[in-house]
């Protein structure tokens, strides 16, 4: 009696496994960061009400899967970067299908054939290559082919508080007057700070080695300068830094800008109108300008444009955010999925730009609704003049954070500038020499 039970249960048991239903849909794993908000989103697919970097890139990943029934989407939100947690799913021979990936970053990844191409998946989510952006294109062509949808252009503004410019008589017809060469910004800033009382420039120089990088790199770029002559080498002991490096450090030696500062201080003196000019990021628009606007605001008048052109040319270093597809075996079904994606995804380029960020198509740049929004018709030009390290540099973040210990011991005198150059180009060479 009790074997006829046992048979007839696990007869069951075999009867409902053998009714369930079977996923027969492709699979697609999207990776990315940009923080978690689940919480505050859930399942809302209402795009246009989106805010912040996280809230619009949840809605619209929401909206895809809500809209295509057919693919059986999986997100993994990681923590930022989200780097590490990539390299082990690589090396375990288990990649995702598509990541969000800094542009700077992927070289590092092309270089060691870890991407796929993305030329022929492009062409299929009917994306010309020639809508988008310049600076889009430079981030996302490595070695002559397309290794990315790029998604935005990111870098560095002049924040300028414009109240204290007007007091320093920096101000004509309602626009910031910035200068056209290292002796005029010194000009500007010794007559700002005589007018004011507050240093000319808000630098982060603590802990925040990107930020006299990226100053560095800037005006490299912008005199057409060769730092990378190859992917084993860099040239930084040259005229063209040293001139750079000194105009920093005499801003730092006559006080001219805030010293000693990290980037939450940097940004606390910035929104409580302690200094002239904070050079930061586009991502900060939102809420400086949100801040700007506040009841008691000590920002007072705000406004941003693009580092000035001090050296050669209009450049400004950036970077940007892309789609990136890790290299693996694939079904015919999973990568229409991949191209369906990407399809989308350009689809809206202009909502995930309202976070501030440059867009990557040519169409959204100069589309009436972009040049509404606050400042962005101020710093869409550097779209087209926003300039990357050489496509075969790999390690940009190592490299960065070498450089910006010696520029920090150059601005601040524990070294001479010389010396802090040299230091700078050996220890990045030492480091290339291990890739």
């Amino acid at each position: 009696m009790k074997r006829s039970r046992f048979l007839l249960a696990m007869a069951a048991v075999f009867t409902l496994a053998s009714c369930e239903r079977v996923d027969d849909r492709p699979t697609l794993v999207i990776q990315r960061f940009f923080g978690e908000c689940g919480a505050v989103y859930g399942r809302s697919i209402d795009v246009g009400k989106a805010d912040t970097e996280c809230g619009i890139l949840t809605t619209i990943l929401n909206r895809f899967i809500a809209e295509n029934r057919d693919i059986n989407v999986k997100v993994n939100v990681v923590a930022w970067p989200g780097y590490p947690q990539l390299a082990a799913q690589i090396a375990a021979g288990d990649p995702p299908d598509l990541v969000t990936m800094h542009q700077s970053v992927i070289s590092d990844y092309q270089g060691r054939g870890l991407l796929a191409p993305l030329d022929q998946y492009l062409a299929e989510a009917g994306i010309d290559t020639d809508d988008l952006t310049l600076a889009g294109q430079r981030g996302a062509v490595k070695d002559g082919r397309y290794y990315a949808m790029p998604w935005d252009t990111i870098g560095r503004l002049w924040h300028i508080n414009t109240d204290l410019m007007a007091k320093a008589g920096l101000m004509a017809n309602g626009k910031p007057v910035l200068p056209n060469s290292p002796d005029e910004l010194l000009e500007h800033a010794r007559r700002f700070k005589a007018a004011t009382g507050k240093p000319y420039l808000i630098q982060a120089q603590v802990s925040a080695p990107d930020y006299l990088v990226a100053n560095l790199y800037t005006y490299l770029l912008a005199q057409d300068v060769q730092m990378f002559p190859d992917g084993r080498h860099i040239r930084l002991n040259t005229p063209q830094a040293r001139e750079i490096v000194q105009l920093y450090k005499t801003l730092n030696t006559e006080k001219l800008t805030t010293i000693a500062q990290d980037f939450p201080a940097a940004t606390a003196s910035f929104v409580n109108g302690e200094g002239g000019i904070f050079p930061t990021g586009t991502w900060m628009i939102g809420p400086y300008d949100d801040a700007a606007r506040a009841s008691d605001s000590r920002l007072g008048g705000y406004a941003m444009l693009p580092f000035p052109r001090l050296w050669g040319n209009s450049a400004a270093f950036v970077d940007g955010h892309a789609w990136v597809v890790p290299a693996d075996e694939r079904t015919p079904e999973e990568r229409r999925a991949i191209t369906r994606f990407l399809k989308f995804a350009a689809q809206y380029n202009a909502d995930w730009v309202r976070t501030g960020h440059l867009p990557a198509l040519r169409a959204v740049l100069d589309a009436p609704s972009f040049r509404a929004q606050p400042h962005r018709s101020d710093i869409a030009a550097m779209a087209a003049t926003g300039r990357q390290l050489p496509d075969y540099v790999q390690r940009q973040s190592a490299i960065q954070g070498l450089i910006g210990e010696e520029l920090e011991a150059a601005v601040t005198g524990l070294k001479p500038i010389d010396r802090a150059l040299a230091d700078a180009e050996r220890r990045v060479n030492e480091l290339l020499a291990q890739i």
